[in-house]
């Protein structure tokens, strides 16, 4: 390297040294500074402008609805329960004729009541009016001897009508069935753990109170007969269902008919397996039972209500429909979200979750469409934890973002019906607790029924799209559906539309409704968890009211927040809630 110029040591001032040198000097640092500055700018990233410290910044949601055709039309009762015949087990039974429950049931009509579950095939039908009697000892309702006493004729009219059978219970009566079913409830978990059961009698009398529950509840009753009781050459045997079946005839009880509960699991509970075909011609045997009972002649026969589809059952299901598949008005099967024995809270809001159902569900259509295209299909029994569910989790508000997910997936998938295990029963999988109480899924559930039409509309969003990012799967935790609004439902002409909202993330959400949505005025029915549990509260509050039964027994009004024709609507975190535009003149929704 060559030097341009130096300067000795001994110099004691810049005055001293040559000019040129010190002009060269002078540019050769100002070179450096401005390369030095070029370079740092290159790398620097812009700081954020006015924006808050933690605050993530907001996007607006563009959001409209194909209003001129439904993608989907579901049963009028797609919103439909379920009542566990462990209820006989634990003495519930005999309550079903309280006043409060049969009025929490008829807040869901109109819909089917499925009697079935685990102790199905378990279950024998006794044409005697009081076992108890007939052995000469107390039966498991000693403590009840004066319930026919207490059974009282309801002073509304539409009971006079019907001859239904109302009932006040003392206090005393059901802190005696509460304790015993605390009782009975380890004996059933017991069970359930170890996958054995013991036999369960339906007496006559039993039947009745099942059957009066239902028809004055505006429910229709399928009951699921034992399908267990096997011959010799493990053909079902039907001796016990004819039984029930002429009974009930006799009674004139309006009933449709299933036969067993999840046959994949007879090996595991019974020793003894049922193929497809086997099942198959089980049920064109129920069939020829039902033909010849003027009242039964025509009754909707449902089935195989098949478990969780894996590969054996779903070798199962396809042995069934290539036998019976035509014999059966809708194809049955069940789901379960999580293991109730190791769920979290968090567990409830985790997508991956949510979206499990959706390839269930492609699983099931693709066989059934094999042999039978568009025969109905039928999600039987959903619970969202197994083993009974947890206290305090599958009975809180958190447990609600499946509940509602699964309502809005199953409908836009096609599914005909979905029956919600279960309505009053043992464990906390529940729509109603042992107080009588509902709970927070019963009034999602009462939401659904009041402005939940059955057409289902599509969909569209902008503002949603995220740069996907390689190895992760991007899915979506604000989840929007829309239907046709309810036409029972006087509080809104024909024509309107009704959103449901889940948003499952941690702060808040602007939707901005346009096309055939704009400028329209919107009923806000926000569901939020009440009081200090937060999402393990069993309390909810509407539009920030509490719900509660009124102190008479009756079932509050549920009243919206209106909200300025044109506003945006504001999604808060981790929320659902139900969105009715008004005045839409939806062509889809203006004819049933």
């Amino acid at each position: 390297m060559r030097v341009l110029c130096a300067f000795p040591e001994a110099m004691a001032s810049s005055s001293s040294r040559p000019p040129s040198c010190l002009a060269l000097v002078a540019l050769f640092l100002a070179l450096l500074l401005h390369l030095s500055l070029s370079f740092h700018a290159g790398n620097r990233r812009p700081l954020p402008v006015d924006r808050a410290t933690g605050l993530k910044e907001k996007t607006l949601i563009l959001l409209d609805v194909s209003t001129k055709n439904p993608v989907r039309t579901v049963n009028e009762n797609f919103l439909s329960l379920q009542l566990d015949p462990s209820i006989i087990h634990d003495g519930w039974l005999d309550f079903l004729s309280s006043k409060r429950l049969v009025t929490l049931a008829r807040g869901l009509s109109p819909a089917f009541l499925r009697f079935g579950g685990k102790r199905t095939d378990f279950l024998q039908f006794q044409n005697l009016r009081n076992p108890a009697k007939s052995r000469g000892g107390p039966g498991p309702d000693y403590y009840l001897k004066n319930y026919e006493d207490d059974i009282v004729r309801s002073d509304v009219a539409l009971d006079k009508q019907k001859g239904c059978k109302i009932a006040q219970h003392p206090d005393i009566m059901l802190e005696l069935q509460r304790e015993k079913a605390a009782q009975m409830h380890l004996v059933l978990l017991k069970e359930q753990y170890s996958n054995t059961y013991s036999n369960l009698i339906l007496t006559a009398r039993s039947l009745d109170k099942l059957y009066n529950f239902a028809d004055c509840s505006g429910l229709h009753l399928i009951f699921a007969l034992n399908a267990l009781r096997r011959n010799p050459n493990n053909s079902w045997n039907s001796s016990s269902a004819l039984s029930l079946l002429k009974y009930s005839a006799s009674k004139k009880y309006n009933i449709s008919w299933e036969l067993g509960n999840e046959p994949n699991d007879y090996r595991s509970i019974h020793g003894r397996a049922v193929n497809g075909s086997q099942l198959g011609k089980d049920y064109i045997r129920l069939k020829s039972l039902l033909q010849p009972i003027r009242l039964y002649s025509r009754a909707s026969l449902y089935g195989p209500n098949i478990g969780r589809p894996r590969k054996n059952v779903i070798a199962l299901l396809d042995g069934f429909m290539k036998v019976a598949g035509s014999t059966v008005d809708a194809v049955t099967w069940q789901h379960c979200y999580i293991d109730g024995r190791v769920v979290k809270v968090m567990d409830f809001l985790k997508t991956r979750l949510l979206d499990t159902l959706s390839d269930q569900i492609r699983k099931i259509q693709k066989v059934v469409n094999t042999y039978t295209p568009g025969k109905k299909i039928w999600l039987e029994g959903v619970v969202t934890t197994s083993a009974g569910g947890t206290n305090n989790l599958s009975d809180s508000y958190a447990a609600g973002f499946l509940w509602l997910n699964t309502l809005g997936m199953l409908a836009n998938q096609g599914i005909d019906v979905v029956i919600r295990h279960s309505f009053f029963d043992h464990g906390y999988n529940h729509l109603v607790d042992q107080n009588f109480n509902p709970l927070p899924d019963y009034w999602l559930s009462l939401l659904y029924k009041r402005l939940i039409g059955p057409k289902v509309l599509a969909v569209h969003v902008a503002g949603l799209q995220r740069k996907p990012r390689p190895g992760r799967v991007i899915r979506d935790k604000l989840r929007i559906y829309a239907h046709c609004t309810n036409h029972h439902n006087h509080n809104y002409v024909r024509g309107s539309i009704t959103l449901f909202i889940i948003n499952l993330h941690r702060s808040r959400k602007k939707i901005k409704l346009a096309g055939t949505l704009r400028d329209k005025l919107v009923h806000q029915y926000l569901l939020q968890p009440y009081g200090q549990e937060g999402l393990k509260s069993k309390s909810v509050q509407l539009n920030g009211q509490p719900l509660v039964m009124v102190d008479d027994g009756t079932l509050p009004e549920l009243k919206p927040r209106p909200l300025r024709a044109g506003r945006t609507l504001v999604i808060p975190p981790v929320t659902m809630g139900f969105y009715v535009v008004k005045n839409v003149n939806a062509l889809a929704c203006r004819y049933r």
